[in-house]
């Protein structure tokens, strides 16, 4: 049968029409340094009836490196951050940097599935030095040019550089908008969730037949993790977890890196700190959590919930004394890589534990599956689809991953200068707090392996089953073969790109 240019047009647009009504919606809510192991969740009553109770809790998520701007490449991009990301929270470093702008987000979930048919926004914290002088086109005599939305999405409400609550300029569909401190008005986590919810409202009348893709990235719990005025004060009282790993001894503390050996004690004064650092996080999380339920009831409203993933994550872990670390993250340990990993969608299982390991690098190419049937070949991560549709997956999922961080430092080689001094030397960065891991974790194996970049080459190894709060480096105990195994599987995921990355 031969097809005349009428029907053959009518044919091309019952098929679109046809992929459009069986793409799912894909919801992204990401915050900003909210912690797992430390009770990160925990005030979240709302997130826990609406998403975990209906959807699934993934017990096994981590970062490939716990540091903002990099993992935040490493989510929309889908590649280690050696491979085109963001390497740290500098321009330098590729935090919006030209090779970043040039190439990976060229080629992020958001432009694949925009270019399959989905209308998008993304609304709140993007990369660390998003529309900041100094990055490409952007200068004080250019903020229109800085305010430029990055490709792949509709409608752009993005932050000018880092966390902030209150007196922050935003980019409102490449407009600089500035704000003030007027919480009605001004205060960013609302702002960032007002976009969405209207979003979600708006595009259902607008654009009813086509799917929808939305991150809402708060800027909550980072800091000056300020909350909102009806939650401030609403934790006083309450002290940050006292783990195993808080404030640890000598003994533990001599058998790390040599950044990590020169940390001192934390004193009553610090201990206070934490402990207000830790209230003010959980009080900025109470405003998440109502705008979880805000979210699940636009969907509801605009019957699009059930055709709906949502995603909720963090972009890291946090510390709040652990290992003498005052707040902050960029380490290796568990408390800094593991992240809040909850999804609820269709054929998502309800109220179901997942033990699997995902990454943040498996969130662009699962939400690029789930949208398009197909994953990118310069995608690393791998596509975790499959566990809600035909699971074929399970004996061939990955055992072991690497965990990688490149140290930022000024002029005095370390993060804060002038440094620290004793008996105070909190700092909580370096060029030697530099890093490329092994982290496994199969049945046969619960382990951390480590090689630094600093004048010791120094290496580190945590039998993590037994020491779960890694006190304890026991790399001199390796036998050679047990050593060389561990430095030959680490350099196969330094080399390896793309498909080769799916494929170890």
């Amino acid at each position: 049968v031969t097809m005349t240019p009428i029907t053959a047009c009518v044919a091309a647009l019952l098929v679109a029409c046809a992929c459009a009504a069986s793409q799912p919606n894909i919801i992204l809510l990401l915050t900003d340094d909210q912690d797992l192991l430390l009770g990160g969740l925990d005030p979240q009553t709302k997130l826990n009836q609406l998403l975990t109770q209906q959807g699934t809790y993934f017990s096994n998520a981590f970062v490939h490196t716990p540091i903002c701007c990099p993992s935040r490449s490493s989510y929309m991009s889908g590649r280690h951050i050696r491979n085109g990301g963001a390497l740290n929270n500098s321009v330098v470093g590729n935090c919006a940097g030209a090779d970043w702008v040039q190439d990976a987000q060229t080629r992020t979930f958001a432009t694949h599935l925009q270019a399959a048919g989905y209308v998008t926004s993304y609304a709140g914290k993007y990369l660390n030095q998003y529309a900041l002088p100094g990055t490409p086109g952007c200068t004080h005599k250019t903020p229109e040019a800085c305010a430029t939305p990055p490709p792949g999405w509709s409608y752009w409400l993005g932050l000018f550089g880092n966390s902030r609550y209150y007196d922050y300029t935003i980019s409102r569909d490449g407009t600089p908008e500035h704000h003030g401190k007027d919480y009605k008005t001004d205060y960013l986590p609302d702002l960032v969730a007002n976009r969405t919810v209207s979003f979600i409202y708006d595009s259902a009348k607008t654009h009813p037949n086509q799917p929808i893709l939305a991150v809402n990235a708060w800027p909550s719990p980072h800091g000056p993790h300020t909350p909102a005025p009806q939650y401030a004060g609403h934790f006083a009282g309450r002290h940050a977890p006292r783990t195993p790993s808080y404030n640890a001894s000598e003994e533990h503390m001599q058998t790390k890196n040599w950044f990590m050996r020169q940390l001192d004690v934390i004193d009553e004064n610090d201990a206070k700190g934490i402990d207000t650092a830790f209230q003010q996080r959980w009080e900025t999380l109470l405003s998440v959590d109502d705008h979880v339920e805000r979210v699940v009831e636009a969907l509801r409203d605009t019957d699009r919930l059930d055709n709906t993933y949502i995603l909720y994550t963090s972009d890291h872990g946090f510390q709040l004394g652990q290992h003498r670390l005052l707040g902050d993250k960029r380490h290796q340990y568990e408390n800094d890589i593991r992240i809040p990993f909850i999804m609820r969608g269709p054929g998502v299982p309800v109220n179901k534990t997942e033990s699997r390991t995902v990454m943040n690098i498996d969130v662009a190419p699962t939400f690029t599956d789930l949208g398009t049937g197909q994953v990118p070949d310069d995608m690393d991560g791998r596509s975790f689809a499959g566990f809600f549709t035909n699971d074929t997956q399970a004996d061939t999922w990955r055992n072991d991953f690497m965990i990688e961080y490149h140290g930022e430092s000024g002029k005095c080689g370390f993060y804060q200068c002038p440094v620290p001094e004793h008996p105070h030397w909190h700092e909580i960065d370096g060029w030697n707090n530099t890093y490329t891991c092994v982290r496994t974790l199969s049945e046969q194996e619960d382990s951390l392996y480590c090689e630094f970049v600093d004048n010791d080459n120094y290496k580190e190894y945590y039998n993590v089953g037994s020491d779960p709060w890694q006190l304890s480096n026991i790399f001199s105990t390796l036998d050679d073969d047990k050593k060389q195994a561990m430095a030959a599987r680490l350099q196969q995921f330094r080399e390896c790109k793309g498909v080769a990355c799916r494929q170890l």
